[in-house]
């Protein structure tokens, strides 16, 4: 590479929990600069998990963080060429991509479902990533599927 890498951004801790990775999601949440309102629609999301789930001793902040662990990738495929032939090659993920795939995924999904608001709906997917269902937990498992299946091409490694 010619150019020097980009420094990191320090991305600053969120207001009511004073966590960074709530300040990453609601970055990843956003549309068109509406900071404030990502903020409002993952925090009512948050009251509506803790209502959801009564008799969990955890809190809602505690169901959330479990439910992105739970739909984290470990592994993932990326297309090499070799010789005319492209091979899917399963590679590990960086652990600051993991996190921000989870994140991508828990919201996509959120975006897709049926509800009446966008905190309903991104209740209901943590909700489901928590108890280890829904189509974020099934996009991580399709990843280690695909990974396991071309295990294979595995010595292609970058």
């Amino acid at each position: 590479m010619r150019k020097a890498k980009p420094k990191k951004r320090v991305v600053l801790p969120d207001p009511v929990f004073n966590d960074v990775r709530v300040s990453k999601f609601v970055n990843h949440l956003m549309y068109d600069g509406k900071k404030n309102t990502s903020y409002t629609i993952f925090y009512s999301a948050l009251e509506t998990v803790k209502s959801k789930l009564p008799n969990e001793e955890k809190t809602a902040l505690e169901i959330w963080k479990k439910a992105l662990e739970n739909i984290t990738p470990q592994v993932e495929v990326k297309s090499r060429r070799v010789g005319g032939a492209t091979f899917q090659v399963p590679t590990e993920i960086r652990p600051d991509r993991k996190e921000s795939i989870s994140m991508k995924n828990m919201i996509l999904y959120a975006r897709k479902r049926g509800g009446k608001t966008m905190a309903d709906k991104l209740a209901a997917e943590i909700v489901d990533a928590y108890n280890e269902q829904g189509g974020a937990f099934k996009r991580k498992e399709d990843m280690h599927k695909m990974a396991e299946a071309n295990r294979a091409f595995a010595h292609f490694r970058f």
